[in-house]
């Protein structure tokens, strides 16, 4: 069982700290990260994860309110609180809190705190289970239009502190720049938290073609195929700057394939 995650925490390093002490666990996958609870309230309902990395202190709404809000939700992710203050322990399993971890984080402690939302999950019904299983299937695969089987085709980005849910079909093309994932549509650029392969894993494969290690771009917005150099293209897109969207030499060949020439 693979378990979605969200981390939300107004600090960056911290962030990347928690990231990283969970890149070693196989059944944890970090889908998303937000700054605020009114950036994790849009990812929240934007997809369904099973397990929430929340701190306390936050600007706006803390960490303790947002775990009250959540427990109103139809679907609830298991929350365990990540904070340097020890004071609010009790007041965040009034939330039910799965744990409540110090930073910084001991990795063992993270294990036990895992550990108990792992077992949670294997002790519900056989029908809670098939319920679970369904949720935990990756939405690109799941076919037709039936209860269980909803998938949202929105992307939730950042612009100028706000939370935006970009539709896919305005989306040109996503790309890396200075380790920061951005969205590129005609004539906007958002932040985003996913990672390219989170990203490429969530958009609709029949639109979209990783063309590069840093590059994904949506095909029905190419303009024009350019040669350029060793076999590898670059791709002229829809947008308000006529961009130019590398294809690298390993990925040309995939994609003279797709497009048929």
């Amino acid at each position: 069982m693979k378990l979605k995650a969200l981390i939300v925490d107004d600090e960056y390093p911290a962030r990347q700290e928690l990231r990283y002490a969970l890149s070693n666990f196989e059944n944890i996958e970090i889908v998303g990260e937000a700054t605020n609870a009114q950036e994790a309230m849009a990812l929240i309902k934007a997809l369904d994860y099973q397990i929430l990395f929340l701190d306390i202190s936050m600007p706006g709404m803390s960490g303790l309110e947002l775990g009250a809000v959540i427990q109103e939700l139809p679907r609830q992710p298991q929350v365990i609180f990540v904070t340097a203050y020890d004071e609010y322990a009790v007041r965040a399993f009034e939330v039910n809190a799965v744990d409540y971890l110090l930073k910084p984080v001991d990795q063992a402690r993270l294990k036990k705190a895992v550990d108990k939302v792992l077992k949670k999950y294997q002790e519900l019904s056989p029908a809670e289970a098939a319920a679970t299983e369904e949720d935990l299937v990756t939405p690109a695969v799941r076919g037709g239009n039936g209860a269980g089987q909803f998938k949202i085709d929105r992307i939730p980005a950042e612009k100028q502190g706000k939370t935006v849910l970009v539709a896919e079909s305005d989306i040109v093309y996503a790309f890396t720049e200075q380790d920061y994932i951005y969205i590129k549509t005609y004539a906007d650029k958002f932040f985003t938290r996913f990672t390219l392969k989170e990203l490429e894993a969530r958009l609709n494969p029949n639109m979209f073609f990783r063309t590069h290690r840093c590059y994904i771009v949506n095909l029905h917005k190419v303009k024009e195929i350019v040669p350029f150099f060793n076999g590898t293209y670059n791709l002229v897109v829809d947008d308000k700057e006529n961009s130019e969207v590398p294809v690298s030499r390993a990925q040309a060949k995939k994609l003279r394939k797709i497009l048929g020439f």
